[in-house]
């Protein structure tokens, strides 16, 4: 496997592990690609990629090119690097067939989901929204369609009752190396078949958007309990007090006789959480974030702030 030339695309934190895991098998990197540096944090601040960070550590060259689409010249360079395989993890760009087609082996991604399920931008956060017990990684052979390809291999893993968008991102992160590293040697001898995905199985994760984010307390305790977990740490379930923003890092739906009070009510709040009236049951919020502060517990939150009366929304 080390006489194995590959070109490794990805941006993000996810696309990091896998990288590593290939670097660490000496499998040899004949080029990384990655979007180009961009204005990030509060100061906003151009920064390099976090795969960008590993390529130059290990000194492999960087390829940035804003299209792969519109640009052929950036084609041409990437064909001419030869190699036998392109690894794709979140990389962020869409790739015109003859980039699919470049490699002697193709193009095979690394996607966040039990293929056919939750095809898309999203599949981490639509999982944990939709209440999914269990999802997984696919090591998928790329095709222009949209996480279409067939899959030459996949891990599950439980989702677990308190798992949140961040947490589920990061061990998928890692299982998706894993699950890289035990199809790579099948992939590249041959010997490792890609089994079609069932399209009527289907379903997509749309990416995600702010707005999907303002909580709705009509709503049952359960879904707006998954909407905190799914959104943490982005775009982070928020609602209003006193015309502000109030966000809602940790949240806990319990069930209990339906409240008198309307949706959005605070029927208790004490040091182990506000307890907020919903569609169905209650939710007690532990962890929250008040406009212009730190995230906090719900404790240190009452020791500025009576809630008394108060209805949210």
């Amino acid at each position: 496997m080390k006489d194995l030339r590959v070109i490794f695309a990805g941006t993000p934190d996810f696309s990091v592990p896998p990288l590593s895991a290939l670097l660490e098998a000496g499998v040899d990197v004949v080029a990384v690609y990655t979007q180009p540096d961009r204005p990030a944090g509060r100061g906003r601040k151009v920064q390099m990629s976090p795969v960008k960070q590993v390529a130059l550590e290990h000194g492999i060259a960087v390829h940035q090119p804003q299209s792969l689409k519109r640009d052929p010249a950036a084609i041409d360079t990437l064909s001419a690097l030869g190699a036998d395989l392109m690894i794709v993890v979140a990389y962020g760009l869409l790739l015109p067939s003859a980039v699919l087609e470049a490699p002697r082996l193709g193009c095979v991604n690394i996607h966040a989901s039990l293929l056919p399920r939750w095809r898309g931008a999203a599949p981490i956060q639509r999982a944990i929204l939709a209440g999914d017990r269990e999802t997984g990684v696919c090591i998928m052979r790329m095709e222009e369609g949209l996480d279409t390809g067939p899959v030459y291999h996949r891990l599950q893993t439980a989702i677990a009752p308190r798992e949140t968008g961040g947490t589920l991102h990061d061990r998928l992160s890692e299982l998706g190396a894993r699950a890289l590293m035990e199809a790579l040697p099948g992939i590249a001898d041959g010997s490792l078949a890609a089994e079609p995905q069932d399209d009527t199985q289907a379903t997509y994760a749309h990416k995600l958007t702010k707005d999907e984010a303002v909580v709705d307390w009509t709503q049952p305790a359960e879904t707006i309990e998954r909407q905190a977990r799914a959104f943490a740490p982005w775009p982070v379930a928020h609602t209003q007090i006193d015309g502000l923003t109030l966000r809602i890092w940790d949240a806990e739906a319990k069930p209990s006789p339906a409240p008198s009070a309307p949706p959005g009510s605070v029927v208790q709040a004490d040091r182990a959480g506000i307890l907020v009236a919903t569609g169905s049951g209650v939710l007690r919020i532990t962890r929250l974030q008040p406009a212009g502060k730190k995230p906090m517990s719900a404790g240190d939150y009452l020791n500025a702030r009576d809630l008394g009366g108060v209805r949210l929304g």
